[in-house]
């Protein structure tokens, strides 16, 4: 049982909210898919923990509340260079991230990666964890008119403007029409097309969300003849253990970057929990760059 200090605001909360993205059976009906602050009980055979210990936890719901329960595999001690604030924008958005990029869609060092959605979340997260993990790999992100400077300032290597260029075109153009090895995507349909277009020999398209719609045209003979692979996940429903293994994993191989500074979550604003509307709004309305948290508690 954990003592909310802070959460975050993610794109699954809004469609929760909008009664398209019910909790899975068992978890709390309350938004909220990732919370932090400091132990206030544990149940029996919990082990490794102590009441009192600054803590940040993947959540099947509940995070938007001053106490949120969490299985102890997917709770995590919050590193002493981290603010609470800070801890609160890990969970979600850098498990999706590694979750598809390495341990799905295997990018490895020399490889080129595109990114959708430059200056959200989940994309930000992922050209920090890229940069860190596969120091040799290129970032390509795709991003609107008014934040292409601020996701080159962030260091990826080539930052593409949707709204006045054809990203597939673009990304062939960048890579001497060679294509990409890896995409991650979360507007789902619209974008199947031109993401297809956009793989190289070999490439791997993870889709992690529907934004853009759910049904999308497929050129079959594309991905027979380019090999291609593409891969959907989520990650709220999983069994309790598989997501224990992959936040493991996570702790293993991100957790001490985040411990050393290397890697800094990217806050936007940070709201108290009683604006978490305005806070919702800002997000639909793609006002943000980086992550929205709601604090919970003072201090």
């Amino acid at each position: 049982l954990i003592r909310v200090h802070a959460t975050s605001v993610n794109r699954p909360d809004a469609v929760q909210r909008q009664g398209h993205y019910p909790a899975p059976p068992g978890e709390s009906p309350i938004l909220g898919l990732e919370a932090d602050g400091t132990v206030e009980s544990t149940g029996a055979g919990v082990t490794g923990f102590s009441v009192g210990e600054r803590v940040f936890a993947l959540l099947g719901g509940g995070g938007y509340a001053e106490l949120a329960l969490a299985h102890a595999g997917h709770v995590l001690r919050i590193p002493p260079s981290l603010s609470f604030e800070q801890a609160a924008c890990i969970c979600e958005t850098y498990l999706t991230a590694y979750m598809n990029l390495f341990l799905y869609a295997r990018l490895v060092d020399g490889e080129t990666v595109l990114l959708h959605g430059g200056g959200g979340g989940v994309a930000t997260a992922a050209m920090q964890l890229v940069k860190t993990l596969r120091p040799r790999a290129r970032v390509i992100v795709t991003a609107s008119t008014g934040k292409v400077e601020r996701v080159a300032a962030l260091g990826a290597d080539v930052v593409i403007d949707y709204k006045k260029e054809d990203f597939a075109e673009a990304v062939q153009r960048h890579t001497d029409k060679r294509g990409v090895d890896v995409i991650l995507g979360h507007l789902g349909g619209s974008y199947l097309a031109q993401n297809v277009r956009a793989l190289a020999v070999g490439g791997r398209l993870a889709v992690i969300g529907v934004m853009g719609g759910r049904k999308g045209e497929l050129a079959v003979g594309r991905v027979l003849a380019s090999r291609l692979s593409i891969l959907g996940s989520v990650l709220r429903p999983r069994p309790v253990e598989e997501k224990a293994a992959i936040i493991r994993a996570f702790e293993r191989d991100a957790l001490p970057h985040f411990a050393s500074g290397r890697l800094a979550p990217l806050i936007s604003r940070v709201y108290p929990l009683e604006q978490a509307a305005e806070a919702h709004r800002a997000m639909e309305a793609g006002e943000h760059f980086g992550k929205l948290v709601l604090r919970v508690a003072s201090g």
